[in-house]
């Protein structure tokens, strides 16, 4: 039986291949780690990009599997879109036995009050980029890209992905960090004490001092997942508290 006292939170995996430490690792942390949570919570960017539900190739046909075995035995599974996997669709998340979060969501986790988000969209400073997220959000965007061939799509993703590498290593490392304003707007907005995200690849609890109470509180905690490029992190929530973990990746091939 699921462990009600157990929930976890992960984001930044950017899978993008079928036999990689990382694909391993996460394999291994859904059979192992994950096992008797009572909910997994995916926070974007589980796939380094995403081109369709109708992609179905060895390593999405894996995650799912795995995915829907954890939900089958009990531990509720949901998936929020990132900046990179933002066109997975209900079709995928199904076969995760999975639901689709929107953003933000609010949550009640072992009596607190959280806000989930990815976290792109509070990294205003980025003007670059955040007019780039508005247009392929769009739904007009969305509709003509999805009606390409699977081989235009996937070239048009590469070059997408070639040309976010070229403009992010030029720019001043605050400009891709969350905007601390943005943070307490939505704060306000949702009125909770604590907001979980990833994207930033930056792991870490930061302590945030209110310039107005929030539930009769004068601080709240923003909790940033890490990514999974050298090492596999999770947030863990119970009853106690939370704290976030990091491991090491799986080095053997094999995997359950």
């Amino acid at each position: 039986m699921p462990d009600s006292t157990k929930t976890l939170f992960i984001s930044d995996l950017h899978l993008d291949a079928e036999d990689s430490a990382i694909t391993r690792t996460f394999l291994d942390f859904v059979h192992s780690r994950a096992q008797g949570s009572k909910a997994l919570y995916i926070l974007g960017d589980l796939f380094e990009a995403w081109v369709g539900d109708d992609d179905q190739n060895p390593l999405t046909v894996k995650v799912a599997a795995a995915l829907n075995e954890l939900s089958q035995a009990g531990t509720e599974i949901f998936i929020m879109h990132g900046n990179r996997d933002f066109l997975l669709g209900d079709q995928y998340a199904q076969r995760c036995g999975a639901s689709l979060l929107p953003e933000p969501t609010v949550v009640d986790c072992h009596g607190h009050k959280v806000a989930l988000v990815h976290g792109d969209h509070l990294c205003t400073r980025d003007t670059e980029y955040m007019q780039f997220r508005q247009m392929v959000r769009s739904e007009r965007w969305q509709t003509e890209f999805l009606q390409k061939s699977l081989v235009e799509r996937y070239m048009i993703a590469q070059q997408a992905r070639q040309q976010s590498s070229e403009h992010t290593s030029h720019k001043a490392s605050d400009i891709m960090d969350v905007t601390p304003s943005e943070v307490i707007k939505l704060l306000q907005q949702e009125q909770v004490n604590y907001l979980i995200h990833g994207h930033t690849h930056r792991p870490s609890v930061h302590t945030i001092r209110l310039p107005e109470p929030i539930n009769g509180e004068s601080e709240a905690y923003r909790l940033v997942l890490g990514s999974w490029d050298t090492k596999g992190w999770v947030l863990e929530f119970n009853d106690a508290g939370f704290e976030l973990k990091h491991f090491s990746h799986v080095n053997s091939a094999a995997t359950p």
